[in-house]
């Protein structure tokens, strides 16, 4: 009981957020610039955007589980905020994510949906606003030539590697409804050295990984809570399925050289943390009735944005 205290004292998130701020600025630091650290702390200074607009969407979101949580009485500790050093080889965003731990029950359907769905909707909210400025606050052409000055060069990214990030709807109608024919639009292989882009493009896709209606993610929280057990189990079964052909052709994309661009192998990986970790079935609440047609409604528009936000191919590799 006392260990659990300790894990559930402020000063313990807090510990936990400032390490994560560090590792952010330094992964900040490493998507902007191009280049791998040891930096100095004039050098980490170009982090501090990518940090701070990172820990902002992510913070947005938790909290917003959080108040809906104390809203209907339940217990729930503040955000874990989860750090993540550089490792070579691997994508490194600095963190992987944030969480919320209920510590009572969550006693009715009612009291689940607008805990599940307080988090996403905030940080859909968030991701869109950070987006926004963004692209309504594009650098020149001459920011991207400052990291690669052959940018414009006929052997720019040959015999490379090349790192490419995937559209979604939502981000494809900001881009065209916040620039203009004058601004310099990045493509999706150097939107990663624009922070504000970034961050915005990865809130999306944490939202759209946790509106998937699977289990005790937020979407399965959401759908379970809407249309009860059978019906989740049902549409489950259906996402799990959509994850593994996704995955399955991604591999086959990768291997068989296909060129079709489409699927990742990374949904492999998570379908398999949700089939055995976070499990496919929703457990059931004490409590259950019918929800409010207003509840109803907004839980048709938290799919809708599972829907814009979502990226079947949210990192490509080309060769």
């Amino acid at each position: 009981m006392q260990k659990n205290k300790i894990y559930q004292h402020p000063v313990f998130h807090l510990i936990l957020f400032v390490i994560t701020l560090i590792t952010t600025v330094i992964a900040g630091t490493e998507w902007i610039s191009g280049q791998m650290g040891p930096f100095d702390f004039d050098t980490l200074k170009i982090g501090l955007p990518y940090s701070l607009s990172a820990l902002f969407i992510l913070g947005t979101h938790e909290f917003g589980h959080y108040f809906a949580a104390k809203f209907h009485k339940v217990k729930a500790t503040l955000p874990y905020f989860i750090p993540l050093p550089p490792v070579a080889g691997f994508l490194n965003f600095g963190t992987m994510g944030a969480v919320i731990k209920t510590t009572s029950e969550v006693p009715n359907n009612k009291s689940m949906f607008d805990i599940g769905i307080a988090g996403p909707i905030a940080g859909f909210i968030a991701s869109i606003a950070v987006l926004i400025y963004g692209f309504t606050h594009l650098p020149t052409v001459d920011y991207l030539l400052s990291i690669h000055p052959d940018y414009f060069s006929p052997d720019y990214g040959k015999d490379t590697i090349t790192l490419q990030f995937g559209n979604n709807l939502l981000f494809l109608f900001l881009k065209n409804f916040s620039t203009n024919s004058s601004d310099f639009i990045p493509p999706m292989t150097e939107v990663y050295h624009y922070p504000y882009l970034m961050t915005g493009w990865f809130g999306l896709l944490i939202t759209a990984i946790n509106m998937i209606p699977v289990g005790q993610l937020d979407g399965g929280h959401i759908v379970y809570s809407m249309f009860g057990s059978k019906k989740h189990e049902a549409i489950a079964s259906i996402s799990m399925i959509v994850l593994v052909v996704l995955g399955v052709t991604g591999i086959a994309d990768g291997l068989l050289e296909l060129g079709l661009s489409f699927g990742w192998s990374g949904w492999i990986f998570w379908s398999l943390i949700l089939f055995f970790i976070i499990k496919v079935k929703h457990p059931p609440v004490r409590y259950f009735a019918p929800l409010s047609s207003g509840r109803m409604l907004l839980g048709y528009f938290s799919l809708f944005i599972l829907f814009v936000s979502f990226a079947p191919t949210p990192f490509l590799i080309i060769f």
